[in-house]
């Protein structure tokens, strides 16, 4: 029976070291710390928010200007031209001032 509970004891104690181990790893403590301090959760939120905001300003500004160039190179000015002309003289007829 001696037999037994040592062997289950060893590999209680394993199984405790490796949960242990895969706590640390995870970084769980500090987890809970963050989650037991609203502020600073917020002040986390608004950082990354703030950050993801102007990641997608500059990569839709990047986008749009590879986009024009594109497009840029493809069409003539004049024909592009002659569209916005088009499109602010069909405004203006709607709005009564032609």
């Amino acid at each position: 029976m001696a037999e037994v509970t040592d062997k289950s004891l060893k590999a209680l104690e394993e199984r405790v070291h490796k949960l242990a181990t895969n706590m640390e790893k995870m970084k769980l403590a500090e987890y809970v710390r963050l989650l037991e301090s609203p502020w600073r959760l917020l002040y986390v939120n608004f950082i990354s928010g703030v950050a993801r905001g102007l990641g997608i300003g500059v990569g839709f500004a990047v986008l749009s200007a590879v986009i024009i160039y594109i497009l840029k190179s493809m069409v003539t000015i004049p024909v592009i031209g002659s569209v916005i002309a088009q499109i602010v003289e069909i405004v203006q007829i709607r709005l009564g001032t032609y």
